[in-house]
């Protein structure tokens, strides 16, 4: 068993040093700076257990999960390693993939996500979001440095109590896999159109939606 003496004055560090060692380098040894959370060591280890117990809960789902290959435009459903049903001529971002991308851009983020929340009244017919940007995504951009460590503790929180991760960061928000609505079929075809999002037709969106609960996994490569 690993003691940490809360009450020693390097106590941040000390428990820092141990969320590194302990939960699989999420903390990276790096300092906590941030004004915003000084000392709130109960939110962080919370935080990090969390976060560890959903992605075990996660690893063991056997549900239908969703495939985009952005490459060959398609997205696929994926149930004990069975194709069950395959939409081509998808449609991405406009400004590409990117393994982190920022607001603005219209690129649609590279990596592993989960269904967030339902919109049955979109304009583009249903629109089921991303939980981005989640905690593997954050860690790349706060490695990269596209963010500070106070907005990668409000993601890791939100996390750790299964919210919706903030959408006004620096990394946009407001991604995820929706209809056309009324937007021009024509276009869909020919060119990948969204701001970041995966773009389906109104009628594949309706059949995919018998597949897509909240908590559904998304990989997107």
């Amino acid at each position: 068993m690993v003691l940490i003496d809360l009450n020693r004055r390097d106590r941040k560090d000390s428990l820092l040093r141990f969320l590194t060692r302990e939960g699989q380098g999420l903390f990276h040894g790096q300092r906590c700076r941030a004004k915003k959370y000084p000392w709130s060591f109960g939110n962080l280890l919370f935080a990090a257990v969390g976060s560890l117990l959903i992605a075990a809960i996660a690893h063991a789902d056997t549900s239908p999960w969703l495939l985009v290959d952005t490459a060959a435009r398609s997205l696929s459903v994926i149930q004990d390693g069975v194709i069950r049903e395959q939409f081509n001529n998808i449609a991405y971002g406009s400004g590409g993939v990117a393994d982190v991308r920022l607001r603005g851009e219209r690129k649609t983020p590279r990596g592993e996500f989960r269904i967030a929340w339902v919109n049955e009244k979109s304009p583009f017919r249903l629109f089921f979001g991303f939980d981005y940007p989640n905690i593997d995504y954050s860690k790349k951009a706060l490695q990269s440095g596209r963010i500070d460590w106070d907005t990668y503790v409000d993601i890791l929180l939100a996390s750790a109590r299964q919210r919706v991760p903030p959408q006004d960061t620096i990394l946009g928000g407001h991604i995820g896999i929706h209809g056309l609505g009324r937007a021009n079929p024509d276009i869909h075809q020919e060119f990948n159109w969204t701001e970041g999002c995966i773009a389906l037709t109104n009628e594949q969106i309706e059949r995919l939606s018998h597949w897509v609960r909240i908590g559904t996994r998304v990989v997107i490569h």
